[in-house]
């Protein structure tokens, strides 16, 4: 479909010479002798860009372009000036003009700035619409559940997505801390700002200082150009440090500094640089246990933990897991090109029976093995992989057996301790850490 201009011009010459150039380019072209019939004109059509002289009988280039702007605030448009108007040229550029063209108009000129403007128009839709993706991809209805645990952490999200104040988010691996701490960063209003993550385990510690603060060149071995950190890159959005338990307690001290002080100093440089920083921290450690022991500074934890969410696991939120399978099974058919619709009664009470080391990520895994294995439309039992079929036995072999209470938690200890944390076994018995070392010790079970 050919892009649509509009020319607003009083001498008729001109114009009618301005639409046979465009109208040979291939545009389709409307023009008006005044700005009020521009305005008549305009507000019944739309148009990809339009061409105004600044000097019109009655209402003024300038005005016409700010009652354009004030209806269409990303309307592209274009203005012609003589010489003697320039002042007024450099006026109506910061009323939201793109370009202007001087008179006598060369016809090579203009054509090159409408293709610029075009093109421009063009770029800043896509960023458009890929902002309205980005933000649909990270909107609260991405965290997939309807039990209480998780309809109790959106309500949490919401009320604190704006908030300036630090957060600290908890929970086990694959609970979706990251998708969490997006959702807060893209509901807040520093959307148009960066949301930068970083995986605080992932990079070597030698490194580590460097990328989150950057260097100066020939700051150290190999540092052959300055380099900006990614304390700096995020500065007006939001810095997401995952798995900040981590941290070296020489990190955690010059992270303690930045949060304090809301200043950085790249590696081998003597400036100290002002940033803009909301800090989301993530972990699945125990981390008052890591500051009780002197792992973890108190009072850098007290820093980061202004607000704290808990996320829970997938054990909590059994009721949850057919939502995500079946949300699972739709997104992975779709990118793997399978017919898979579905999946049978016997398969999915597996998958709500089964423990959840892994929680969400661990789900999402099997799905997708399961969608590539499956050679029909349905999911079955042998598509999932042999751990949640031998765990499946093991809890009829239990039950089967008729155990007492404390039969049944010494064979579960011996069963799944080797894949699980104290925590996580703990959780799953529904007693203590304490209560578990306990029951270890009486029955001579090693860690």
């Amino acid at each position: 479909m050919a892009e649509r201009l509009l020319i607003v011009e009083d001498e008729e010459v001109l114009s009618e010479s301005l639409k046979r150039v465009f109208s040979r380019e291939g545009y389709e072209v409307d023009t008006a002798g005044s700005a009020e019939a521009a305005l008549e004109v305009f507000e019944n059509g739309f148009y990809d860009l339009i061409i105004t002289d600044i000097i019109l009988p009655g209402m003024d280039g300038i005005e016409f372009l700010k009652r354009v702007k004030e209806a269409l605030p990303d309307q592209a448009l274009i203005i012609t000036t003589a010489y003697a108007s320039l002042e007024t040229a450099v006026e109506a550029l910061r009323a939201g003009a793109y370009d202007y063209v001087v008179k006598p108009v060369i016809h090579e000129e203009i054509k090159q700035i409408v293709r610029n403007a075009l093109h421009h128009r063009a770029l800043q839709r896509e960023n458009l619409l890929l902002k309205k993706q980005i933000e649909k991809q990270y909107d609260f209805s991405r965290i997939i559940g309807t039990s209480s645990a998780i309809r109790k952490i959106i309500h949490e999200v919401k009320k604190i997505a704006d908030a300036r104040s630090n957060l600290l988010i908890l929970g086990e691996t694959g609970t979706g801390k990251e998708l969490v701490a997006r959702a807060i960063h893209f509901n807040s209003s520093r959307v148009a700002k960066p949301f930068v993550p970083i995986n605080c385990s992932a990079i070597p510690e030698n490194l580590l200082e460097s990328e989150l603060f950057g260097h100066v060149k020939g700051a150290f071995t190999g540092a052959v150009t300055s380099k900006k950190g990614l304390f700096e890159e995020a500065s007006g959005g939001t810095l997401f440090l995952d798995e900040i338990g981590d941290l070296s307690m020489n990190l955690q001290s010059k992270l303690l500094r930045v949060l304090e002080d809301h200043q950085i100093r790249p590696v081998g440089g003597t400036q100290s640089i002002n940033i803009d920083i909301r800090f989301i921290a993530a972990t699945n450690r125990d981390i008052e246990t890591a500051v009780k022991e002197g792992r973890f500074r108190e009072d850098l934890y007290y820093r980061i933990n202004i607000i704290a969410l808990k996320l829970p696991s997938l054990r909590e939120r059994r009721e949850d897991v057919e939502l995500l399978v079946r949300h699972f099974i739709q997104k992975y058919s779709h990118e793997l090109g399978k017919a898979v619709r579905d999946i049978d009664n016997e398969a999915l009470e597996l998958l709500v029976q089964y423990q959840w080391p892994g929680n969400i990520r661990e789900l999402q895994n099997i799905i997708e093995r399961a969608i590539l294995i499956a050679d029909d439309d349905t999911i079955t039992r042998e598509h999932l992989p042999e751990c949640i079929q031998k765990e499946e036995s093991f809890l009829r072999e239990m039950f089967d057996k008729k155990l007492s209470i404390e039969d049944y938690t010494k064979a579960f200890i011996l069963k799944y301790q080797s894949g699980y944390t104290e925590q996580q076994l703990a959780d799953m018995l529904g007693i203590t850490r304490k209560s578990l070392w306990e029951k270890r010790k009486r029955w001579g079970i090693a860690r």
